[in-house]
């Protein structure tokens, strides 16, 4: 079943920023367990389980919700899986019956001063880092399954900027068998991927799938200069924005919703709180029921304080 919708400046009441949603000091929720999924030679990785809240539906029409696993922003230079301003998100989650695990990755561009284009494998490397801990923290929840009650083939990746870059390429690796993804049991694919100002990066020209990716949902800023909303290609190199991928997914055939944010920028990676009505229906819709519901929404909202084209250094420091 295929159903399409296109709407044009739509209004929509949410605020700017899950930052702007949650200026405490404290998280709004603790973790129901911690564990350690990978070593490397830097430093240890850990996650954190946070299981759905007790009373809460866990299922809808007969199926169970999926374990989220979120992978935090922060530009690969600074960030922390149990930040704050992601709390709150994580507790609207478990209250609707959700678990969400947040992943620890190592951070490959801290103490760079300049990123680019022309810094491409300083970028690739960074990228590839995260999605090989991405990776690694799935090995470890496919292997703890029973422990951690997650079904290995109901697992929805999700990212904020650096994060949402790291879920759109995993699923690209995975989807096209890479070396990246051969940790990963022959077979394994995410129920879903949701990005928040992603974007993927190819050494082969245009993107191109060998087996179709799974349902994904993107959120960005037509004015994010940052995560580039469009492309950077030079030659057969290319860093492509949500509207790139979703010009690849329309033109095969593939499940997605994409959520145009006009004359936004970057502040769009953060309004996981804010949005949880369109999660939870591309959840429950296209990965749960498995429809091919087709979104593409262009979003003018005049309650969203823009931030203009903010540089990385702005956004993140030196990174030092």
């Amino acid at each position: 079943m295929t159903r399409r919708i296109m709407t044009l400046a739509a209004a929509v009441a949410i605020a700017a920023t899950a930052g702007a949603a949650s200026k405490e000091n404290t998280p709004a929720i603790y973790p129901d367990g911690t564990y350690m999924f990978a070593q490397r030679d830097t430093c240890e990785l850990f996650l954190d389980v946070y299981d759905p809240a007790e009373g809460s539906m866990t299922a809808v029409g007969g199926r169970e919700k999926p374990t989220i696993l979120f992978v935090f922003g922060g530009g690969f230079i600074t960030g922390a899986r149990n930040d704050i301003y992601y709390t709150p998100w994580y507790k609207t989650l478990t209250d609707n019956g959700y678990r969400v695990i947040a992943i620890d990755y190592r951070l490959g561009l801290k103490g760079e001063t300049k990123v680019g284009i022309a810094q491409v494998n300083v970028l690739d490397r960074a990228i590839h880092w995260a999605v090989e801990d991405l990776f690694s923290a799935t090995k470890y929840i496919i292997d703890n399954a029973e422990t951690l009650e997650v079904d290995p083939d109901n697992i929805v990746i999700c990212g904020s900027s650096a994060g949402a870059i790291t879920v759109l390429q995993a699923d690209y690796e995975l989807s096209n068998g890479t070396e990246y993804a051969s940790v990963l049991p022959e077979g394994f694919r995410y129920a879903g991927v949701m990005s928040f100002s992603g974007g993927i990066l190819s050494r082969k020209g245009r993107l191109k799938y060998a087996e179709a990716p799974a349902p994904t949902l993107m959120l960005h800023g037509t004015a994010d200069k940052l995560v580039n909303y469009s492309q950077i290609k030079v030659f057969n190199l290319g860093f492509f924005g949500s509207h790139k991928i979703a010009g690849r997914f329309d033109r095969f055939g593939y499940n997605y919703n994409i959520l145009r944010y006009e004359d936004c920028g970057h502040e769009i990676a953060n309004v996981m709180e804010n949005t949880t009505a369109y999660q939870f229906a591309f959840i429950e819709r296209n990965v749960m029921q498995g429809i091919k519901y087709i979104v593409d929404m262009t979003i003018d909202d005049p309650a969203i304080e823009t931030v203009g084209s903010q540089s990385r250094k702005e956004l993140y420091g030196s990174g030092e």
